[in-house]
C-alpha cells in the first residue's frame, strides 16, 4: 500500500549495497525538481522505521532538493531478510546488476542463516546461479567492492577485464586492488582502463611505475603508441580492428542502457524485440568467432 512517509524515517543500512551512479543520478535530480517522485521508494517496516531496500538515488535527490515526505511501499509484509528475497525475485539484472545480487545474497548468508538452498528454492534459481554470487564477494577485495559501489570504478571493467587477469594469468587480488585504486575516479572510458590494465599486468615495469605515481595521460599514450595499428597491417585487417572497436563500444552501451526504464513505448518495444532477437539467433555463432579470433591472435 502506497504510503507518505518523513523521510527522516527511513533505514539506510543497506545503501552501500546499490551501485552508485553520478550521471544517472543527475539525471533523477532535473526530473525529480520538475515533476516530483514519480515511483515510490520501497522496503520492509521495522517497528517505528522504514528499512529501504530501493530507490537510494530517489532518496539522495530527495535530500537534496530539502524534500521532506516521500511516497514509499512495503515489497513484502516480513522481516527484511523477506524482503531482499522480494527485492532479488521481482528484480531483473538490469536492475540489480550481479554485484549488487550478490552482496544481497551474502547477507541472507552471513545475518539470516540461509543456505545456498533455501535461496535458490526462494528465487527460483539454481544453486550455481546463487554459488555463483557467493564466488563473488569471496574474490573481490573490500576496497575494490566499495570503489564500484561507490560509482568510482566501473563494474563493467571489473567484471569482463580484470576478473580474466584473475584466472588466466594469476594475478594476486592485492595487485588488483592497488591497480583499481591506481585508477579509481578517473572518469576513464573501458577501453581505456582495458589498456592500462593490459600494460600494467602484462607490461614493463616502466609502466606500472607511471600508473602508479599517476602519470595516467603517458601512461596510455604510451600504450597506445605500442597496439596502434602498424603500417604492415592490410586493408582488411584495419577493417576488422575498426569493427570490433565499434562492436566493443555499442556492446558496452547497449549492456549499460538497455534496462532504462525510460522504454515505455510499445512501438520501441516491437522493434527492440525483433532486433534483439535477430541478434540472439546469431549469439552463438558471434561468441565462437570471437573465442577463436581471441586464442588465435593471444598465440600470434
Amino acid at each position: 500500500m502506497l504510503q507518505q512517509i518523513e523521510i527522516s524515517k527511513l533505514d539506510l543500512r543497506f545503501e552501500g549495497h546499490r551501485l552508485k551512479n553520478k550521471e544517472a543520478e543527475m539525471k533523477l535530480l532535473t526530473s525529480i525538481s520538475e515533476n516530483g517522485i514519480r515511483d515510490p521508494l520501497q522496503g520492509v517496516e521495522s517497528a517505528d522505521m522504514y528499512v529501504l531496500l530501493n530507490g537510494f538515488k530517489r532518496y539522495r535527490c530527495a535530500k537534496k532538493l530539502s524534500i521532506s515526505i516521500v511516497p514509499y511501499c512495503n515489497l513484502v509484509q516480513g522481516d527484511t531478510g523477506t524482503g531482499i528475497i522480494e527485492l532479488l525475485r521481482i528484480s531483473n539484472s538490469k536492475s540489480l546488476n550481479i554485484l549488487e545480487q550478490a552482496k544481497l545474497i551474502d547477507e541472507l548468508k552471513s545475518v539470516y542463516q540461509m543456505s545456498t538452498k533455501d535461496i535458490a528454492d526462494l528465487l527460483e534459481k539454481s544453486k550455481a546461479w546463487v554459488s555463483a554470487r557467493t564466488g563473488i564477494i569471496k574474490e573481490i577485495s573490500k576496497n575494490t567492492m566499495d570503489k564500484i559501489m561507490d560509482g568510482q570504478f566501473p563494474i563493467y571493467a571489473y567484471m569482463y577485464i580484470l576478473r580474466s587477469f584473475i584466472r588466466m594469468n594469476k594475478i594476486r587480488k592485492e595487485d588488483i586492488d592497488e591497480f583499481v585504486t591506481l585508477i579509481s575516479g578517473k572518469d576513464l572510458s573501458i577501453r581505456d582502463i582495458e589498456i592500462l590494465a593490459n600494460g600494467y599486468f602484462k607490461g614493463s615495469e616502466e609502466i606500472r611505475n607511471q600508473i602508479r605515481d599517476g602519470n595516467i595521460k603517458w601512461s596510455l599514450k604510451k600504450l597506445n603508441q605500442s597496439i596502434s595499428p602498424d603500417d604492415d597491417c592490410t586493408s582488411i585487417e584495419r577493417r576488422m580492428l575498426n569493427d570490433l572497436g565499434i562492436i566493443q563500444k555499442y556492446m558496452q552501451r547497449v549492456s549499460y542502457s538497455s534496462g532504462d526504464k525510460r522504454f515505455k513505448n510499445n512501438s520501441f518495444f516491437a522493434q527492440a524485440n525483433l532486433l534483439s532477437g535477430g541478434i540472439l539467433r546469431n549469439m552463438d555463432i558471434f561468441q565462437k568467432s570471437i573465442k577463436e579470433l581471441h586464442d588465435r591472435s593471444r598465440k600470434a
